[in-house]
């Protein structure tokens, strides 16, 4: 017979033992599930009454992983990649229920039949202009100790071109302060990617580390950057951090500032930045930790100012203007339409 403690004892095994024993799963895809059984105890007990400790499997049917994406979506505006992500999740658990409890198999299969939703592909890039991430970063106030360190945080993410995961996972040994200075991040798969510090950041960081005795070899695997506790920050953790000075920037300068940021929207940046600088795109992708040139070259498809340059500059004079006609590089409207194409 089935009791409230057997849903705790294969979702401890399903994380302990499958995830990290059998298939050696990334820190990144145990967090990532992790956040989504978090959800899915958040959803039971606001919307089904039922506390952490009372959840049992009876509780779970296909009606109820549904209702519980539909709530992602309605109470907390998640998009579909978002839905389709935590139902990625879901999946993995109660694939692994099929051998782990073979009486209930039409009720696992059930849940496994739901589909992903289709959803579009961005055709442009969210991302900040360099004085608009200067602006977030002014917004910081350097009095505090909290402040300094919400400095060197969001300093880094920009710098890095991390993703917000790999800059949670950095301890002090990810960083090397002696020249060549850069950081180690550890990407999707657990790749190792080397990615080179500016100076101005070294400074940051080593004023950071010294001032929370970072710099000690002793607490070289303590989290780089800590929460009030002491232990690693979340992806909300530092979302709340960034929106915290973002928010107010947007107040002072809208024109800089997107309607929503991200720390994904730092690492755009970074990249779209290093393009228009007219770095290779083969080493952004190195930087970014990409595994294919095809998902860098979004980059290349959004930067509209380096299509209208491309444009300019292999423009030939082929058509005869004759006196009484205008040329058609004077004509405004094309003009425009020039400096708008592809937008």
């Amino acid at each position: 017979m089935e009791t409230a403690t057997d849903f705790a004892k294969y979702l401890t095994k399903f994380f302990t033992e499958y995830l990290v024993g059998e298939r050696g799963a990334s820190s990144h895809t145990i967090r990532s599930y992790s956040d989504t059984f978090t959800l899915v105890l958040t959803y039971m007990d606001k919307v089904r009454h039922i506390a952490a400790d009372r959840l049992a499997f009876n509780h779970f049917y296909r009606e109820t992983v549904l209702d519980f994406l539909d709530w992602l979506q309605k109470e907390r505006n998640c998009a579909n990649s978002t839905r389709n992500q935590r139902l990625a999740a879901l999946h993995s658990f109660f694939k692994y229920m099929q051998y782990e409890d073979v009486k209930q198999l039409e009720r696992w299969q059930n849940i496994l039949s739901i589909r992903v939703k289709r959803h579009e592909k961005r055709s442009s890039v969210n991302y900040l202009t360099v004085e608009g991430i200067k602006f977030i970063l002014e917004q910081i106030p350097v009095n505090t100790k909290e402040g300094r360190r919400n400095l060197a945080l969001l300093a880094l993410l920009y710098d890095s071109g991390a993703r917000a995961h790999e800059l949670i996972d950095l301890s002090p040994s990810s960083l090397n302060l002696n020249k060549p200075c850069y950081v180690t991040l550890l990407g999707k798969g657990n790749k190792k990617r080397i990615v080179p510090l500016q100076n101005e950041q070294v400074k940051l960081l080593i004023s950071y580390m010294k001032e929370n005795h970072l710099d000690n070899p002793a607490y070289n695997q303590r989290p780089l950057f800590a929460n009030n506790r002491g232990g690693r920050l979340t992806n909300s953790g530092v979302t709340y951090i960034l929106n915290l000075y973002a928010n107010n920037a947007r107040i002072l300068r809208p024109e800089l500032i997107n309607e929503k940021i991200s720390p994904h929207t730092f690492r755009h940046s970074k990249a779209m930045h290093l393009l228009q600088s007219g770095v290779n795109l083969v080493y952004i992708r190195d930087i970014l930790g990409h595994v294919s040139i095809q998902t860098t070259e979004i980059y290349a498809r959004a930067d509209s100012k380096q299509k209208r340059e491309a444009l300019e500059a292999a423009y030939i004079d082929i058509i005869t203007v004759h006196a009484n006609e205008g040329s058609w590089e004077k004509d405004s409207k094309l003009r425009e339409w020039l400096k708008n194409f592809a937008k």
